[in-house]
């Protein structure tokens, strides 16, 4: 049973970007910003929200036809580990399979940059969760320029039909990019480095990506314009505010899970044969 809110509507409505029309300006537009929803409001309806993504996760992992991929993306700060702890950490792990991609391995460079992608997807009756992703190679490729244009801008293309690809074998695609503002990364990245605890997380390299940033918020609106389709639609979720984060990519999962809504699959014995059974073994002690 959909369990939107009569005030709300949808949150995949209101964050999802527009097929076929150019997102947001990801560098001006309400980083800050919370959609549908208040702090308290958000807090009220956390635990009811995770116990709905939990029940649906465990439906989806007992029909064991479909899987899902949730696809994460934002600048370095913009939370993806946060939100892999704080969403998905309320299903159950069994049902959950995680992927981070970093630079690629001297392996990984000798095939096709999706190579490593496929050798990823989840198994059917599993969430995925991709920490980064294919999309690394229409951003860190171009904005560093790690490959001519004559090559990345290809592979917007190819990024597509493996989609269409991935969506028509049963692999329900859910990108999430993580719209973080400038300020608040230079906030974090001070807190970071303010907390010993935080310095594991600090890489001095992440000074010069902020220094490219609107080279990068230039190639975000690229990848979100030209892989926005139908089967694997995009969705720009505001990061400054946590808590927002954390609401809207659940209500999102949610929304989505409900849409395809995984059934129990019927019981391939006979429920009163075996339930007669089980009751005459009730305070019996065990066999010898």
């Amino acid at each position: 049973m959909a369990t939107r809110s009569r005030s709300r509507g949808p949150v995949r409505e209101m964050l999802r970007a527009r097929p076929g029309k150019r997102p947001l300006n990801l560098d001006e537009r309400g980083a800050s910003k919370t959609p549908g929803v208040n702090k308290a409001t958000a807090a009220a309806e956390g635990a009811r929200d995770a116990k709905i993504l939990r029940d649906l996760q465990e439906r989806l992992y007992a029909e064991d036809r479909r899987a899902v991929l949730l696809v994460l993306q934002g600048m370095d700060t913009s939370g993806k580990d946060g939100t892999i702890t704080h969403v998905i950490g309320n299903v159950d792990p069994q049902g959950v399979h995680i992927r981070g991609f970093g630079k690629p391995t001297p392996e990984e460079l000798r095939h096709d940059f999706l190579w490593r992608i496929r050798r990823a997807l989840p198994p059917k009756r599993f969430i995925g969760i991709f920490n980064r992703s294919h999309y690394e190679d229409v951003l860190v490729v171009r904005v560093k320029r790690l490959a001519p244009k004559s090559v990345w801008s290809k592979r917007y293309d190819a990024i597509n039909a493996f989609e269409r690809e991935v969506s028509a074998s049963g692999t329900t695609i859910v990108k999430i990019c993580l719209r973080i503002s400038y300020a608040e990364q230079g906030e974090r990245l001070l807190a970071r480095l303010r907390d010993r605890t935080k310095w594991w997380k600090f890489n001095p390299a992440d000074l010069g990506d902020r220094a490219r940033w609107r080279e990068y918020m230039a190639a975000y609106e690229d990848a979100i314009a030209k892989c926005n389709t139908e089967a694997a639609p995009w969705y720009v979720v505001p990061s400054d505010k946590k808590w927002y984060r954390d609401w809207a990519v659940t209500r999102i999962l949610i929304e989505t899970l409900e849409e395809m809504d995984p059934r129990y699959p019927e019981p391939q014995f006979d429920v009163a044969e075996e339930l007669a059974r089980t009751k005459k073994t009730i305070a019996k002690t065990p066999p010898r």
